[in-house]
C-alpha cells in the first residue's frame, strides 16, 4: 500500500516543499478546468487566508501607538502605570530616614507638593501619599542612640546654659549702673567712656557666645547671611543708642546727648536675651512633641498656633517686667509707676522685632527674617536722611513728615514705628510659616534648606528609571 503524498501547508518550515505542493496544485486544477482558488478549496477542502507579519513589540501598548500613528491618529501619550514610584525614586533618602509618614509629609510639603499635586499621584491629599510612601520605602538602618547622661549632669548643663544667657542682662546691668555713679562722682566724661566701652564689650562678647549654641542658634547660614544679619542688627542697635538724639539734632539743632534713655534700652536689649532663649525653647519642644502625636498637616497645625500665640504673650509679658527692672536700674529712668514712653515703645517693639526675626531664622526662614531687619533699617535711614536733606534751601517740606510725628509723639516715634511694623508683618508671617510641619524636624529642615539652597539642587526627572 503506497502512502499519499503529504500536502504542504502555507504555515510548513520547508518553503521549497511548500512551492512544489503549490506547483502541482496549480497544475492538477488547470488542467480539470478549474479556477484555480476554486480548485484548490475543492481539492484541500479549506480556503487559504494570507497572511500579513504584525511586528512584534514587547510591550503591547507600543504596538498600538504605532497602529494608530499608522492610521493618522497621532501620537498617544503614555504615563507610568505605578506615578508614585518616581516620587518614591526622588525622595528616597528622606523617606527612608522618616520615623514618621508626617516627617515625610513635612518634606514633601516643603517641596511645594500641595493636595492638588498628591491628586495627580491618586491620592486625596499630602498626608494619605506620605503614608504609602512610609510604607513602600524601607527604612534606613539607624545608629544607636548615644547612652544619656547622668541626671545630676543634665540638670547642670541645663543651670549652666540658664546661667550664661543671663549673663549679658547681669554685664549690661552692671556696667550701665557703674558708669552712671562714675559720672555722677567724678564728673569726667573719659573715665566713664572708658569704662561703658569695656562694659559694652563684654556684653557683646557674653552675647555673642549664647548665640552660638542653645535654641537661638541659627545652623547652616552662610557668611554673607551672617554678615547682613550682623550688619541689620548693629544698625537697629546703634539707632537705639543715638538715633534719636541725631534726629532731634537734624530737626531742631543741636542738643546735649541724654545718657538715661540709651542705658536704659541697653539694658532691656541685654535683659531680654534670656526670656528670648526661653520661649524659643519652649516653642521648639512643644512643636516637636505635637509633630509626634499629630495624624495630618491640618492636626498639626491647630495644635501649634496656640502654641506660637502663647509664646509671643509670653514673651511680650517678660518685657513689661524687663521694663520695669530697666527703670530700677539706670537712674535718671521714669518713674516705677509712670506709664510707658515712646522711647520704651520704640525699644519694646525692637525686642519683638529681633525676637520674631531670631526665631524665624532658626526654623530656616532666614530670608524672611532678614527682610524684616532691612525694612526697619530701611524706614530709620530713610527718617534721618528726609531730616537732614530738608536742611537744605527748599527743602524744607521733605522733612515736615517727620518733623510733626516727632512734635506729637517725640523723637522715638519713627523708631517705634518702622519696628512696630516690622515686627507686626514679621508675626503675620511666622504665624502661618512657623505653623507648618516642615518648620519642625530635622528632615523637613533639611528639605527646605536644600531646596533653597541653588547649589544643591537637582533637577529629576519626573518619570520613573
Amino acid at each position: 500500500m503506497t502512502t499519499p503524498p503529504r500536502w504542504n501547508g502555507p504555515f510548513d518550515p520547508d518553503p521549497a516543499s511548500s512551492d512544489r505542493g503549490l506547483a502541482s496544485d496549480r497544475g492538477l486544477a488547470s488542467d480539470r478546468g478549474l479556477a484555480p482558488d476554486r480548485g484548490l478549496a475543492d481539492l484541500s477542502g479549506a480556503v487559504r487566508v494570507p497572511v500579513s507579519r504584525v511586528p512584534v513589540s514587547r510591550r503591547p501598548d507600543e504596538a498600538s501607538v504605532r497602529t494608530r500613528a499608522g492610521k493618522g491618529q497621532g501620537k498617544v501619550r503614555r504615563g507610568p502605570a505605578d506615578p508614585v514610584r518616581a516620587l518614591m525614586h526622588r525622595h528616597h533618602d528622606l523617606c527612608a530616614r522618616a520615623v514618621d509618614p508626617l516627617e515625610i509629609a513635612a518634606g514633601l510639603e516643603a517641596h511645594g507638593v500641595t493636595d492638588r499635586t498628591a491628586a495627580r499621584f491618586r491620592h486625596r491629599d499630602v498626608f494619605s501619599l506620605a503614608e504609602e510612601l512610609y510604607a513602600r520605602v524601607p527604612r534606613a538602618e539607624e545608629p544607636a542612640p548615644p547612652a544619656a547622661p547622668a541626671p545630676g549632669r543634665a540638670l547642670g548643663v541645663r543651670m549652666t546654659l540658664a546661667a550664661l544667657w543671663l549673663l549679658p542682662g547681669a554685664l549690661c546691668a552692671a556696667t550701665t549702673s557703674a558708669v552712671f555713679r562714675v559720672g555722677a562722682i567724678r564728673k569726667d566724661a573719659t573715665v566713664g567712656l572708658a569704662l561703658g566701652a569695656g562694659g559694652a564689650a563684654l556684653t557683646l562678647i557674653a552675647l555673642w557666645l549664647c548665640l552660638r549654641r542653645g535654641p537661638l542658634r541659627v545652623r547652616g547660614s552662610g557668611r554673607r547671611g551672617r554678615i547682613a544679619h550682623a550688619l541689620g542688627a548693629g544698625w537697629l542697635l546703634g539707632y537705639a543708642a543715638a538715633g534719636d538724639w541725631l534726629l532731634t539734632g537734624l530737626l531742631d539743632g543741636r542738643r546735649p546727648y541724654e545718657a538715661a534713655p540709651a542705658g536704659e534700652a541697653a539694658v532691656l536689649l541685654a535683659l531680654a536675651a534670656a526670656p528670648a532663649a526661653w520661649c524659643a525653647r519652649w516653642f521648639a519642644v512643644r512643636a516637636r512633641r505635637r509633630l509626634a502625636v499629630s495624624r495630618g498637616l491640618e492636626e498639626f497645625a491647630a495644635g501649634v498656633r496656640p502654641l506660637f500665640a502663647g509664646v509671643v504673650t509670653a514673651f511680650l509679658c517678660a518685657l513689661a517686667a524687663l521694663v520695669l527692672a530697666a527703670r530700677l536700674t539706670v537712674p535718671g529712668s521714669p518713674p516705677a509707676a509712670a506709664p510707658l514712653s515712646t522711647a520704651e515703645a520704640a525699644v519694646v517693639a525692637l525686642c519683638g522685632l529681633l525676637f520674631l526675626a531670631r526665631l524665624l531664622a532658626v526654623h530656616g526662614f532666614r530670608r524672611a527674617a532678614l527682610s524684616g531687619i532691612a525694612v526697619a533699617c530701611a524706614v530709620q535711614a530713610g527718617a534721618l536722611a528726609t531730616a537732614a536733606a530738608a536742611r537744605l534751601p527748599g527743602a524744607a517740606p521733605l522733612g515736615e513728615p517727620v518733623a510733626r510725628l516727632a512734635a506729637a509723639l517725640g523723637a522715638a516715634a519713627d523708631a517705634a514705628a518702622a519696628c512696630g511694623a516690622a515686627a507686626l508683618a514679621l508675626l503675620i508671617h511666622a504665624f502661618g510659616a512657623l505653623c507648618r510641619a516642615s518648620a519642625h524636624g530635622d528632615p523637613g529642615a533639611r528639605t527646605a534648606r536644600a531646596a533653597r539652597d541653588p547649589r544643591t539642587t537637582r533637577t529629576t526627572p519626573d518619570r520613573a528609571p
